[in-house]
């Protein structure tokens, strides 16, 4: 628990409620990175090529897609498919893992949904 109490929790917060705290702390860890959550959410229905991902998030740097999906794989939230043909192709797709987190995926759509809307509207 040292490394979430450099985090900034609170030592006696991390003893009262260390599961939870790491529970939230884990899922943040592995899912950081402005992109994670819309790859994930891309996949959910099927698999996909890096260049179909690629095509969906057009203005995401070549560099910064490949580390996430990178990420994601070796967290095991993405299977990453690579076909012995010229120019190689590669496939991603949801893991077991990957494809229990889109419930979570899910709700933060509807949160955004609900509260966006209002959001937007208070920005001026």
């Amino acid at each position: 628990m040292s490394r979430l109490y450099k985090d900034g929790f609170d030592k006696e917060c991390i003893k009262e409620h260390k599961e939870e705290v790491y529970g939230i702390a884990y899922t943040q860890n592995i899912l950081s990175g402005r992109w994670k959550y819309i790859i994930l959410w891309y996949l959910k229905t099927k698999e996909r090529r890096y260049s179909e991902i690629k095509a969906f998030l057009w203005d995401i740097p070549q560099g910064s897609l490949t580390k996430q999906l990178r990420e994601l794989e070796r967290d095991g939230l993405i299977n990453r498919k690579v076909y012995p043909e010229v120019p190689p192709r590669v496939d991603y797709s949801l893991t077991s893992k990957g494809k229990e987190f889109i419930p979570i995926i899910n709700l933060m759509e509807e949160f955004g949904k609900k509260f966006g809307e209002q959001f937007g509207e208070q920005v001026d």
